[in-house]
């Protein structure tokens, strides 16, 4: 195994005991996009599976949903292909998302918002009717951060993704198993591992509001390097949090 691999497996693992995402006799379904987060959660997860059995003596089962949103996306066969391999099981499906999002334009734009809403309901439903209890996307490290600061600068709250929430109006529970894992990190095992990577026909990709804070952020880590690292550490530090004064200076 790959030195890589075994970082992402050691950062999932971790994520897994602070934040408990996986149970005993969980049947988790995966949301599968075709890129390298979500291709490499689903590898990481089966490999997962064998590192919790011998660790904890319980088992969870897998299984990888792709919802087609009908972009123009490349033919995802090649990765089926790679994942049958490993006899990993796949379900594909095709949807109408760029048909609503066409007629719900944003400023002449597709509405990346509303997009995220469609497809985390599109394998949501998928996945209730395949009997999982769990939904699990890949939303890595980086994305925590660039939503907190997204979240600072356009909403004007200290916020980010939680890495585990229940959904009552269906009953199943999101998981974030990369929420400790850094996107470098992922995109070199996926390189190391040549797991094809489909390309996204969506016409926003490149051209959005996260796209600017990921770039602000990069100039941000080649000024301050050691700011990646404290920028995670600070998001799950909940011992540390004062944002405010629990006790107003009667001086003040």
């Amino acid at each position: 195994m790959h030195m890589s691999m075994k970082k992402v497996l050691a950062q999932l693992r971790k994520a897994d005991r602070m934040f408990n995402l996986i149970e005993d006799n969980d049947r988790i379904a995966i949301g599968l996009s075709g890129g390298k987060d979500s291709s490499l959660l689903l590898y990481a997860m089966y490999l997962y599976r064998f590192l919790y059995e011998n660790t904890y003596h319980k088992t969870f089962e897998i299984i990888g949903i792709h919802i087609n949103l009908n972009f123009g996306e490349d033919d995802i066969t090649p990765l089926l292909d790679w994942f049958s391999k490993y006899d990993i099981k796949i379900h594909t499906e095709d949807s109408k998302i760029k048909d609503i999002l066409e007629l719900n334009l944003h400023k002449d734009k597709i509405d990346c918002s509303l997009c995220s809403t469609l497809k985390k309901g599109a394998v949501i439903r998928s996945a209730k009717a395949l009997g999982c209890n769990k939904v699990a996307f890949a939303h890595h490290a980086d994305d925590a951060i660039e939503t907190l600061f997204m979240n600072m600068i356009y909403g004007g709250r200290v916020a980010t993704f939680d890495p585990k929430m229940y959904l009552d109006h269906s009953d199943t529970t999101f998981i974030r198993p990369f929420c400790m894992s850094f996107e470098s990190d992922i995109a070199k095992t996926c390189k190391q591992l040549e797991i094809p990577i489909i390309k996204s026909g969506c016409p926003n990709d490149g051209y959005t509001k996260r796209q600017d804070i990921k770039e602000m952020l990069h100039k941000i880590y080649h000024e301050y390097p050691q700011a990646k690292e404290n920028f995670l550490l600070a998001l799950y530090n909940k011992e540390q949090l004062n944002l405010y004064l629990n006790k107003l200076d009667p001086k003040i």
